[in-house]
């Protein structure tokens, strides 16, 4: 047989399209091609396969061989399609018997001794190759990856010898199985934090509802510390977001087994650049926004960064996701996060603190707060001071505030409530729904309505504020917002 085809899967953004990897022996002067839209990495695996075949104790036929990537006008990149290409030409030689293909999907970058080396994407091919009911071959350092996907059928190869023992019926690969983590996930407890009853609060209501959040404060106050906690007060994450997550931090390509079930907290440095931030690149890959979906993205020292960076984060704010517009080709990634930045009040950092004055001027705090515009500061729902915390307080509590544990008991409960109601969380409320859930009494809605204009807020500050207001009611238990859940909702659009 001098004709042979192997199924594999490319990688286009969050979806795996199929690609026939066919191979063809003729006569001729030797010659190695592979046409299709290759790009550099695929068009060097002709040595990694070369020198992989001949390592395993096959024979490389001395023909003229032609590899088709179909179809040819999907671009295909990075080492995925070494096992492809090695599987087809040594079944085209009759080398390798034509059993337990047509079913089966292969991945995998061949090292030269012939060993199967990880790639990215393993989850999203086994989304896809479960959805057709296929069996996907995978190399085994990425097999527990892949295995994560229900119903998925994922066989582990540890190398090219092994792998064509199994087609040949000689030795069958093993079946990876889910392998349920032996105890959840730990994260850093709220209980260590001393103090700020207020931001604490402020944490809770932005777990409850989903909510953006901003602390400001003079530095070494902890504001760091409770973002830090932020997850660890999260109802564990769906089935549906975990396997999303795991799929998104699968790009990297360096994935730890341990972390399907945890909440992401990405905390990105300030001189990280937009593209990091969103992604992108000539083949865009997602941005910490992206993996950070479902959890929290952290922004410490929020106007030391670029003001183009803090821009580029208003779309995916408002949307939950992003879009990457390229020449050929067009990508969305989800990217629906949590917000928590932080930030001092003035370039010193002691603009209102009761113990050390301010040495900037009126112009110099003017430039700095002006790096973070007005409509990346609309989209945030809770404006929270924290304070500096006395030297005795510190030292006498150790940290015996109230546990994550606990918190998150409260949290899920709340987030259960608005499933029941409206199939989503309070902060992804549309308007129309919003005013549905939201249905003010004539005094609340004149009360709203005065502080609405007295403190000129936007459209999208209203909406907030309401959406704000009744996550404080569900945290209290009661299907009416009240005019005390008006009142601490607006208080947060002022601090």
């Amino acid at each position: 047989m001098e004709l042979s085809v192997i199924h594999s899967r490319a990688l286009s953004g969050l979806s795996a399209p199929p690609v026939r990897v066919e191979t063809h022996l003729s006569n001729g002067l030797p010659a190695f091609n592979i046409v299709g839209l290759p790009e550099t990495a695929v068009r060097e695996s002709k040595e990694r396969v070369r020198s992989a075949i001949l390592n395993s104790h096959f024979e490389f036929p001395d023909r003229r061989i032609t590899i088709n990537l179909a179809p040819a006008d999907l671009p295909k990149e990075g080492g995925r399609f070494d096992l492809p290409i090695a599987l087809g030409i040594l079944m085209a030689s009759g080398q390798l018997q034509n059993r337990q293909c047509t079913d089966h999907e292969f991945l995998g970058e061949l090292a030269l001794d012939g060993t199967l080396c990880a790639v990215p994407g393993v989850v999203c091919a086994a989304l896809a190759s479960s959805a057709c009911g296929h069996a996907l071959v995978v190399p085994s350092p990425c097999s527990r990856k892949a295995s994560q996907v229900p119903d998925a059928r994922i066989l582990a190869a540890p190398d090219l010898l092994t792998l064509c023992a199994h087609i040949n019926g000689a030795q069958a690969l093993p079946t990876e199985q889910v392998a349920e983590p032996a105890k959840p996930p730990t994260y850093p407890d709220l209980a260590d934090v001393v103090g700020q009853g207020a931001a604490r609060r402020a944490l809770e209501i932005a777990a409850c509802g989903a909510h953006n959040l901003l602390f400001s404060g003079p530095p070494g106050t902890g504001k760091t510390l409770l973002a830090s906690r932020l997850p660890g007060i999260l109802p564990p994450p769906s089935r549906e977001e975990a396997l999303v997550a795991l799929a998104l931090r699968d790009f990297q390509g360096r994935d730890e087994d341990d972390t399907s079930s945890r909440r992401p907290f990405r905390a990105p440095h300030h001189s990280a650049s937009a593209a990091a931030l969103v992604g992108g690149g000539s083949h865009p890959r997602p941005g910490e926004v992206s993996l950070a979906h479902g959890g929290v993205l952290f922004l410490d020292e929020l106007p030391e960064f670029s003001r183009h960076c803090l821009e580029v984060l208003r779309e995916p704010l408002e949307s939950g996701q992003v879009t990457l517009s390229r020449a050929r080709h067009k990508l969305t990634y989800p990217a629906s996060f949590q917000l928590v930045a932080a930030m001092n009040p003035c370039p010193c950092g002691y603009l209102g603190d009761l113990e050390r004055s301010c040495r900037c001027t009126p112009e110099q705090i003017q430039r700095y707060t002006g790096r973070v515009s007005g409509p990346l500061l609309d989209r945030i729902d809770l404006h929270v001071p924290v304070p500096r915390i006395p030297p005795g307080l510190l030292l006498e509590s150790g940290g015996t505030g109230e546990p994550s544990a606990a918190v998150r008991s409260r949290v899920a409960l709340c987030r259960e409530r608005q499933r029941d109601r409206q199939h989503c969380t309070n902060a992804q409320l549309q308007s129309t729904a919003l005013l549905q859930a939201c249905q003010l009494g004539a005094r609340e809605r004149a009360i709203l309505e005065a502080a609405a204009s007295k403190m000129l807020l936007s459209g999208r500050g209203l909406h907030r504020t309401l959406r704000v207001a009744r996550t404080l009611a569900d945290m209290d238990g009661t299907d009416a917002v009240r005019e005390a859940h008006l009142a601490e909702a607006l208080g947060y659009r002022t601090a």
